[in-house]
């Protein structure tokens, strides 16, 4: 299957999007790709538009090196590159706002809730990334690209992370979310263990 989610489809959208994001790291393309599978596994579930969701999803965080280069908030940048780039390849009627909104809604700290099952959902696959074994492995990531350690982990978990099985929209995010906060708890509990015998 490669790294596309959606062999065969939305490849243009694809190639467009990898062109630009690093390939790995706590938001590189393997974190798309992540996203995009959760949402495929979600959307079948919930039954979304799969023709704004897919899309959606791989572009959710085209504006992430904006974000680390001017200091824009990647939500809304992202939004408004996901629109420009979707106009400019030949989307044209309610897809293209319906795609740029999901993507405008994803964030945690975002301003603008999800008001669409398909926002709802990339809200939700966003979220369980950062939930469970691979959650626990980018919260680390993360900590190092920003030069941190194992506190500055500890922190953002405690800070973020315990929250996110509470912000779950759908039904199958929050089963989803369960399985992998459990998962997170019990490794932090047994860091702390570790760290303070």
């Amino acid at each position: 299957m490669g790294t596309d989610p959606v062999p065969g489809a939305f490849s243009e959208i694809w190639n467009h999007v990898a062109a630009t994001t690093p390939a790995a790291g706590s938001h590189g393309m393997d974190h798309t790709v992540r996203v995009a599978r959760l949402c495929e596994v979600i959307g079948r579930e919930e039954h979304a538009d799969m023709r704004v969701l897919i899309p959606a999803a791989i572009l959710h965080d085209i504006a992430r090196p904006a974000e680390e280069e001017r200091g824009v908030r990647h939500e809304a940048e992202g939004a408004r590159m996901a629109e420009d780039y979707l106009r400019s390849a030949g989307y044209h009627g309610p897809s293209v706002p319906a795609i740029a909104h999901a993507i405008q809604a994803h964030r945690y700290r975002s301003t603008v809730p999800p008001e669409t099952l398909e926002a709802k959902i990339l809200s939700d696959a966003d979220k369980l990334d950062a939930l469970g074994a691979v959650g626990i492995a980018r919260t680390f990531l993360r900590a190092g690209e920003h030069g941190g350690g194992i506190q500055d982990a500890v922190d953002h978990a405690r800070d973020k992370l315990e929250k996110l099985e509470g912000l779950m929209y759908t039904e199958t995010g929050r089963r989803l979310a369960r399985n992998r906060h459990a998962f997170m708890a019990g490794f932090f509990a047994e860091l702390e263990r570790e760290r303070n015998p």
